[in-house]
């Protein structure tokens, strides 16, 4: 299983989607792409949580 998560669904009118192996990764993503995609300077412990309630595992390509 890999965790996704839809940039949409944690408020942004973006439609990125962060996919990782794990939760650490897929949060490392998501807080680059945060700061890149919307100019987001700080990535808060409230930013983090809300990503972590919208994070999805999906099975990857071939499980």
């Amino acid at each position: 299983m890999e965790k996704v998560i839809h940039c949409r669904d944690v408020g942004y009118d973006c439609d990125g989607v962060i996919r990782a192996k794990t939760e650490e990764e897929a949060l490392q993503q998501a807080a680059e792409h945060a700061r890149s995609a919307h100019g987001l300077e700080e990535v808060t412990p409230e930013v983090v949580e809300k990503i972590k309630s919208v994070m999805r595992e999906e099975p990857q390509e071939g499980e």
